[in-house]
């Protein structure tokens, strides 16, 4: 059996307006919802029909206090969340909270890699990396994008770290080389240097919808902004990138306009 580590296995959206990011992500991607039943704990569960690939929370006070906004966060599994988490801050990266337990769920840490983009250690109480539906599925993350501070030293820090490999790159002209990586999982995402106007390091996730334009217009039916796209890409799929109605960056990935 393939190790899952290095694998995203869960997203995670904090909001201003619980309830209001649920409506609007079920609109523009098609998800279902379902409270997580978790006591003292808002957690909505998110995801096509009954398959579950995110959770979507209010924003942590702690994290509030220190200027947290609305947006996507990615988990990614690890084998020994406290090993690993020791193993980052060697490399230069930061604990930002954790290692700790969910209650029944598993073990995770928040942390920073060395040029400030989030991300989440992971680690099933089970032991056992969900299964996912078959790739391309609707409402599923389709790719995952890395935009930082230097992407050729952050690709070679994800690849050391977690052991993903690359797939090819591709030549942006001004913009820039994009490396595309794979994970145990297949080619999963990219890492580019993030441009001027981009105000930080981040990753940006991919939903999975059927027909770019027809989602392109739920997004701003819904009260959200189209901030990029759409735009064809290598493979032949379109992409668009937006905010939602409190801010948060998404983006959808289609086969099709």
């Amino acid at each position: 059996m393939t190790s899952p580590t290095g694998n995203f296995v869960w997203y995670e959206y904090i909001a201003e307006d619980r309830k209001a990011a649920v409506d609007f992500y079920s609109h523009v991607v098609g998800w279902s919802a379902k409270d997580a039943g978790m006591a003292g704990f808002p957690y909505e569960l998110v995801g096509p029909g009954e398959h579950r690939i995110g959770g979507i929370t209010d924003i942590p006070a702690d994290a509030r206090a220190m200027g947290a906004r609305p947006g996507w966060d990615g988990y990614i599994w690890v084998e020994d969340v406290d090993a690993s988490a020791k193993k980052l801050g060697a490399e230069g990266g930061q604990l930002m909270k954790g290692p700790m337990d969910i209650p029944n769920v598993g073990r995770f840490a928040v942390v920073a890699d060395p040029f400030g983009a989030v991300f989440m250690l992971f680690r099933d109480a089970g032991g056992d990396a969900p299964t996912p539906p078959p790739a391309g599925t609707p409402g599923l993350v389709g790719w995952r994008e890395l935009h930082s501070d230097d992407g050729a030293k952050a690709f070679d820090f994800y690849c050391r770290f977690f052991g993903w490999t690359k797939t090819s790159d591709f030549d942006m002209g001004p913009m820039g080389v994009y490396r595309m990586f794979r994970t145990a999982g297949g080619e999963e995402g990219g890492i580019m240097t993030r441009m001027p106007h981009t105000p930080r390091a981040h990753w940006l996730y991919y939903f999975n919808v059927d027909g770019l334009d027809a989602a392109a217009e739920r997004i701003t039916a819904n009260g959200g902004k189209i901030v990029n796209g759409p735009h064809e890409v290598p493979g032949g799929q379109w992409i668009v990138q937006g905010t939602d109605p409190q801010g948060g960056l998404f983006a959808l990935v289609a086969p099709k306009r």
